[in-house]
């Protein structure tokens, strides 16, 4: 069966309360000059890029690095050498740019992501995002004869349009799962376990062994509520989603949605979780893991890149789906989260958008996104880009994850549409029910007051996921 899904508007991460507030509070400001910065359109330059315009980029520097960013600013001087391209790097996206949205004077092009991620809703209800659909329509460099938007994997318009619009550019695709050692369970003489009750079963062994069979970042701990609504999708269907995605009275509370977090919560009754882990951030948690201080971590793809100073040469790592937790769950074993991320964006007041529609084609060439993935051993969403191309052990788990999903892949968007509801009330419930100071039917109740609380609160704006 295939489990695909409608979706919109989906980009990963979550601007900080501050962040959040001050850019839906304040009008921006600025009239932009990009109709300056304009050149004649022509079939080497279907966007009308004015040659010597300069183009601002601002990466965001997390998991994926920035390094990549250089390549893809040469590919795109090599089109436009009279260009000036001004490159920066930060963790701290909404801090850096937030004022400069307001002032309207925003960098050219964004790479949106990360923890201190400007709030979408924010953006996207000023007007301060460029629409992207002229960028779908223009031809695309491999092959002119195809449309942009034909090169792209299934979904990608979907995840990054809001109103109608296509406002974000999702560049990676990542997959979420349970990480674990191939050489470790080789060892030990461990598989990983399809099933709730075959999953508790190795746990024991683990512990018994020494090792800590879970770790997981406490700091960050919705990294565990991500297995919980995977489970939770897997067993009661992906309506038990869409019912979160869309604030309904009682999703929290769906049966499917208890026994996932009722499962997640023995990890902690019985004494499989790290001590220690919940003071830790996710880069702890998951060096611990490359340690092998612990078997089990709960991640997306980014992982193998974000870990490649710590991660021993024959670590061997690989990712699997969550377990069933019945033998009748509506989605095979093989169902996964999996969805476009790494949000790039064109401020509509740039100096320079023309510019910044150029800089996303070419970053979607089959030759940027190899590249790319490459560098940071992450799929794109580019179609066929990784034809020819060697992949390092963890990404090639994670293709064999997808294939073996058959299509498989589900996801929500209730963190995209509601931030924070999950980056502070989820990530706070999360972290009380896997230090067992609140039951799973405790988390749940809880965690459906606060979405009780985004759905009755008039300024919020709400989305309905069809």
């Amino acid at each position: 069966m295939e489990y695909r899904i409608s979706r919109r508007g989906l980009l990963q991460g979550a601007a900080g309360v501050a962040a959040t507030g001050a850019l839906s509070g304040c009008a921006m400001g600025g009239s932009g000059s990009n109709a300056a910065a304009k050149g004649e359109t022509s079939a080497n330059n279907p966007l009308g890029v004015k040659e010597d315009a300069p183009l601002e980029v601002v990466i965001f520097n997390g998991g994926f690095g920035e390094e990549y960013a250089r390549a893809h600013e040469a590919m795109y001087r090599e089109r436009y050498p009279k260009a000036e391209i001004k490159h920066s790097a930060t963790q701290k996206i909404a801090e850096t740019l937030q004022p400069r949205f307001v002032a309207g004077d925003p960098p050219d092009v964004v790479d949106n992501s990360g923890g201190s991620q400007i709030d979408f809703n924010g953006l996207v209800s000023q007007g301060a995002l460029a629409d992207l659909g002229e960028l779908l329509d223009a031809p695309s460099l491999d092959d002119p004869s195809r449309k942009v938007r034909d090169t792209l994997l299934p979904g990608i318009v979907d995840v990054g349009t809001y109103d109608g619009k296509f406002l974000a550019l999702n560049y990676a695709y990542s997959a979420y799962g349970v990480w674990y050692s191939q050489k470790l369970f080789e060892a030990r003489g461990w598989e990983y376990p399809k099933t709730w009750d075959g999953m508790i079963a190795l746990c024991k062994k683990i512990k018994a062994a020494g090792i800590a069979p879970w770790t997981y970042p406490g700091v960050h701990a919705r990294y565990m509520s991500w297995p919980i609504l995977t489970a939770a999708g897997k067993l009661g269907g992906l309506d038990v989603i869409k019912a979160i995605d869309n604030l309904e009275p009682g999703a929290w509370q769906h049966d499917a949605v208890k026994a996932a977090a009722e499962a997640y919560y023995q990890l902690a009754v019985d004494g499989y979780l790290q001590p220690g882990a919940e003071g830790m951030d996710h880069v702890q948690s998951q060096t611990e893991w490359c340690r092998g201080h612990a078997a089990f971590v709960s991640c997306g793809s980014w992982l193998e890149n974000e870990q490649k100073p710590v991660t021993p040469p024959d670590f061997r790592m690989a990712v699997a789906p969550t377990p069933s937790l019945t033998t009748s769950d509506k989605m095979p074993f093989g169902a996964f989260r999996g969805t476009g991320s790494e949000p790039f964006i064109v401020p509509a007041k740039g100096e320079n958008v023309r510019g910044g529609l150029e800089y996303l084609r070419v970053m979607l060439s089959r030759k940027a996104a190899a590249d790319f993935t490459g560098k940071v051993s992450s799929l794109t969403a580019v179609a066929g880009a990784t034809d020819g191309v060697k992949l390092s052990g963890g990404l090639t788990s994670v293709t064999a994850l997808i294939d073996a999903s058959q299509g498989g892949a589900f996801t929500w968007l209730y963190s995209t549409y509601y931030r924070k509801l999950e980056r502070e009330r989820v990530n706070a419930a999360t972290l009380e029910l896997l230090t067992k100071r609140i039951t799973a039917a405790q988390w749940c109740d809880q965690v459906q007051r606060s979405a009780d609380e985004f759905a009755r609160d008039p300024a919020v704006k709400k989305y309905k996921r069809a």
